[in-house]
């Protein structure tokens, strides 16, 4: 038995694979592992990297939030965004990141402008899961070990 997984934004579905061996997915009471015949479940996610593994081969996701159905070995996600890690620009990201800092820091220096502290809280967080997505891959590409 394997799991169906299909990852869903409001814009597009962003993957749907067969055969799934396990999903690690960032659930809001911490990371949830879903095997083939788990229990049904529905459940909030938070931001952070989801890996699945099929046939041997890890893939990683980028998550800013949303929520999970697991029913009839079938894992539906439907994430406020979702990136797959392998085509995450890197300095783009990074470039994201110093923009959030720079505005995170004005809006703590400077409340008067009234900058949104929230919103650059969360950008932050994104550009950070972004990057550590991108890492992940890179560290399986230079080792070849698995990283679950």
């Amino acid at each position: 038995m394997a799991l169906t997984i299909e990852i869903v934004t409001v814009e597009r579905v962003v993957r749907t694979e067969k055969d799934v061996e396990v999903l690690i997915a960032p659930g809001s009471e911490g990371q949830l592992a879903i095997l083939p015949r788990h229990a049904a479940l529905m459940t909030t996610i938070v931001p952070g990297i989801l890996t699945f593994r099929r046939a041997g081969v890890e893939e990683d996701f980028m998550l800013a939030g949303g929520f999970m159905e697991v029913r009839d070995d079938r894992v539906t996600i439907l994430a406020d965004a979702a990136e797959a890690a392998d085509e995450i620009d890197a300095e783009r990201a990074e470039a994201a990141r110093h923009r959030a800092q720079e505005r995170l820091r004005q809006a703590m220096e400077n409340p008067s402008l009234g900058l949104d502290l929230a919103r650059a809280q969360a950008s932050l967080q994104r550009s950070l899961m972004r990057l550590r997505a991108v890492d992940r891959v890179r560290r399986r590409r230079t080792d070849g070990r698995p990283r679950m």
